[in-house]
């Protein structure tokens, strides 16, 4: 059986001291044991923080743009060779749809391509102060950049921290979430036989716990985190951060709402919240968690949502003919199930999601839901529920439209759908959001920067700012009299 290790200082390994803890991945589709996993500890993040700084104070790896982006766009052609495999392999370890899982990879090719041409262009600034005096502002990597992953999109996500790292000159130390850590091994095998490739440039601990993140969070040798998880524990990052003053670099939790207007093209609308809301099973940051629609067609509308989320029905990954994949495990399933059998005693519930029995009875697999919530106050509101679980509110004019959907601490994206692009310009001007598309959702791409505000955390994610948090300034003046 297949079995993730960790990469450091150039070498896959088990431990780096004693016999190694071994852990299990199950599918969650079918609650079958599939893979297992090496199991870290602050030894193997301690050897792997002195391997990227060695590496990046002592190679060229720094100071060779364009090594770097030809290292990258080799990267990027060799993971979409390895196209199918990766993607089989998402599909046995997180559940997600093929189609899904072929989407972000492809999006990781994409990001890699996108950040080796940027690698050769990381141009700083030269200004004469007064006569025969000048200043050089110069762009420098940040030094040892950690990369904290969760599980739901294990390519995208290493790869739009791990490109910029890479092209900015970064060493990096990856810490994959454990159930999809042997996805990260098969990307990270389309780099690590690089010979251009310093050894410890790049390393990889995995781990179930905690010590780890600690370790990486407290080292003095640590100088970036970029962390893509929950609220609660970008949070905890930040407190433990502190007293080493790192920068972070933190895509937190988010509560997307759907703004609906009377004006929409409804059929198109329909099929836009139900992609944008179920897409990963509504295991996504960026999801649509709440639909908000204006009461001229609310009646209308919620019917036909109902029906169009009761007609997507969840199934296996690589079945074609499924409309949504499962959650992560069971305990995630149970945790959606328990929340639906809650709103049922406190809110109106427009379509209850089952648990599906038959061939899907073993398996993570609860169906959409759709529940009706006015009070601004509920958990249903303003938590993150990450599941295929969709609030649905009601309201009157932009003014309600706007205040109910910034009565949030989540503010990552959002999206408003009308056919008049003056009103969705006007409304996106408003919304306290990071990202607001106009009648699409979860339009993302390497060029374009996302980051959220308030309790989404902060830092910008793609793009030429995506960069930032992996390269500092500095300062250098000289005099030529």
């Amino acid at each position: 059986m297949n079995t993730a290790k960790h990469y450091i200082n150039g070498r896959w390994l088990e431990s780096v001291e004693g016999q190694a803890k071994i852990g299990m991945v199950l599918n969650p589709a079918t609650s079958e044991h599939v893979v297992n996993f090496c199991d870290g500890t602050a030894s193997e993040a301690g050897a792997a923080v002195t391997a990227a700084r060695a590496a990046f104070e002592d190679s060229s790896w720094a100071h060779s743009p364009r090594i770097r982006a030809d290292v990258l766009f080799d990267f990027a052609i060799r993971l979409e060779q390895r196209k199918d495999e990766i993607a089989d392999l998402i599909v046995t370890v997180n559940g997600k749809l093929r189609r899904e899982a072929m989407g972000e990879i492809m999006a990781g090719v994409s990001e890699l391509k996108y950040y080796a041409g940027l690698a050769r262009n990381l141009f700083g600034r030269t200004l004469e102060v007064e006569p025969d005096c000048y200043a050089s502002l110069d762009r420098e990597p940040s030094g040892v950049a950690a990369i904290i992953l969760p599980w739901n999109a294990p390519v995208t996500l290493l790869v739009r921290s791990l490109a910029p790292a890479l092209a900015a000159g970064c060493s990096v130390v990856i810490k994959p979430a454990h159930q999809t850590a042997l996805v990260n091994n098969l990307v990270l095998e389309c780099i690590t036989d690089d010979a251009r490739v310093p050894a410890g440039i790049i390393n990889s601990v995995i781990e179930s716990g905690t010590a780890v993140s600690s370790f990486l969070c407290e080292s003095t040798d640590v100088d970036v985190i970029s962390f893509t998880g929950s609220t609660r524990v970008g949070k905890l990052i930040a407190q433990s951060t502190a007293s080493t003053l790192k920068r972070l670099s933190l895509e937190l939790g988010g509560k997307a709402p759907a703004v609906v207007f009377a004006d929409c093209n409804i059929d198109a609308t329909v099929a836009g919240v139900v992609a944008g809301s179920m897409v990963m099973a509504g295991q996504q940051c960026t999801a649509i968690a709440r639909v908000l629609v204006e009461a001229a067609i609310y009646d209308e509308f919620s019917q036909r949502l109902t029906q169009a989320l009761k007609n997507l029905q969840p199934g296996f990954g690589n079945d074609p003919q499924a409309g949504m994949g499962c959650l992560i495990d069971i305990a995630n399933r149970d945790r959606i199930a328990a929340l639906l059998e809650q709103a049922a005693q406190t809110e109106r519930v427009l379509l209850k999601g089952e648990i599906p029995g038959g061939a899907l009875a073993n398996g993570a697999f609860i169906a959409p839901s759709l529940i009706e919530v006015q009070d601004l106050n509920s958990s249903f509101i303003q938590q993150e529920l990450f599941g295929p679980l969709l609030i649905i509110e009601r309201f009157t004019d932009e003014a309600e439209a706007l205040h109910r959907s910034n009565a949030t601490r989540y503010s990552l994206a959002a999206s408003v759908w009308t056919q008049n692009a003056g009103r969705a310009k006007k409304m996106a001007a408003k919304l306290k959001f990071g990202t607001v598309w106009h009648n699409t959702h979860n339009r993302l791409f390497a060029e374009a920067e996302t980051g959220g505000y308030g309790d989404s955390g902060y830092g910008k994610l793609h793009g030429l700012e995506g960069m930032n948090d992996f390269m500092q300034t500095k300062h250098f003046y000289f005099e030529t009299r």
